[in-house]
């Protein structure tokens, strides 16, 4: 079955940079995309960062320029490395695909991130 299992986070200073990774198991990896959802407290969650099965990728405007998304076909493994780091980006990270279009989402168990000003 489809697993992710995210790893990396902890706590930071403002300003300083973190790599999460999730590795992916279940399903075709090389063949799709790939993403990073965040959800802080209260808030919905939403995509932080997206990165394709052709290596294309895209961004949310509060991370942009900070952040980036890259994978490793030959690991199952997809990362985000986030740089800059805010107090505004602390919240819990989770991994997302979508193996069959309209199908179901798959996520991981999260991993928290907590940035201190």
């Amino acid at each position: 079955q489809v697993q992710l299992v995210e790893s990396g986070g902890g706590l930071v200073q403002a300003g300083g940079s973190l790599r999460l990774s999730c590795a992916a198991s279940g399903f075709i990896f090389s063949m799709n995309a790939m993403d990073w959802y965040r959800q802080a407290p209260g808030k919905q969650r939403e995509l932080v960062a997206r990165i394709t099965a052709g290596i294309s990728t895209n961004y949310a405007d509060s991370v942009k320029g900070r952040v980036t998304i890259t994978r490793d076909n030959a690991k199952n493994t997809v990362y985000l490395q986030m740089n800059s780091l805010k107090p505004e980006d602390t919240a819990v990270y989770y991994c997302h695909v979508r193996v069959v279009p309209f199908g179901p989402d798959y996520w991981g168990q999260g991993t928290q991130v907590t940035v201190s000003s």
